[in-house]
């Protein structure tokens, strides 16, 4: 499976606006709508990438394997779901912690084109000979 990369960048910006909003307005059920993002992305079915696909009819001038960034999204929700954890048990410094780390990596995507949990990915490939 292929993944274009306009669309995983395009994506992470919208993350990366989300999270800010979370942040800024406090809002569990938006860092709740973020996790079913980030959910149907780890699925491969990312909202924002259809979005984009919409928008954008010009094809890539290359293609990545899908599998870093669906990697990378099911990161995110995990640290989106810590982040829910945090606002429903009221543990502020654990909600806006998990918020501000996956914040963090939406950015970075957005911003530089790095996908820190891609990265995390290839690197566990690398350890474990059985996720090859």
């Amino acid at each position: 499976m292929q993944a274009d990369p306009r669309a995983l960048r395009f994506a992470a910006a919208v993350t990366t606006v989300v999270l800010s909003l979370v942040l800024i307005l406090d809002s569990a059920w938006l860092l709740a709508a973020q996790a079913v993002v980030f959910a149907l992305g780890a699925f491969g079915a990312s909202p924002y990438g259809m979005v984009f696909k919409g928008i954008v009819k010009s094809p890539p001038r290359e293609l990545e394997d899908a599998r870093p960034p669906r990697f990378a999204q099911l990161v995110g929700l995990i640290f989106a779901l810590v982040g829910m954890v945090g606002y429903t048990t009221q543990i502020t410094p654990l909600a806006l912690g998990a918020t501000a780390a996956a914040l963090f990596a939406a950015f970075l995507n957005a911003a530089f084109g790095f996908c820190l949990g891609c990265e995390m990915y290839l690197i566990i490939r690398r350890i474990l000979p059985a996720a090859r």
